[in-house]
């Protein structure tokens, strides 16, 4: 009988080239532009600025990608949750 192995890593989310989905997509969105460049301005130092673009891109993201605090810039939740309505006029009590 055929043995699987377990996947633990789900909740990690879905990597491709070590990037997230997310990212994934940026760093496609970064090439597509750097074909366009090339096709339309055929040169050999476009090709080199192309290909260093995209490798610091991807060593960026990839950074990113490790380091969760770099993009976090806001809270999921607010520091308290209340029914209460809220009161233009502070001053005046109900």
């Amino acid at each position: 009988m055929r043995t699987y192995k377990i996947y633990k890593d789900i909740r990690k989310g879905a990597r491709i080239w070590g990037l997230p989905i997310s990212l994934f997509a940026l760093m496609m969105l970064s090439i597509l532009g750097s074909l366009l460049i090339i096709i339309f301005s055929f040169s050999l130092l476009a090709i080199i600025l192309a290909m260093l673009w995209n490798c610091c891109w991807y060593a960026g993201l990839t950074r990113i990608a490790s380091n969760k605090h770099l993009l976090d810039f806001s809270k999921v939740f607010p520091s308290c949750i209340s029914n209460k309505p809220d009161n233009l006029l502070n001053h005046v009590e109900d």
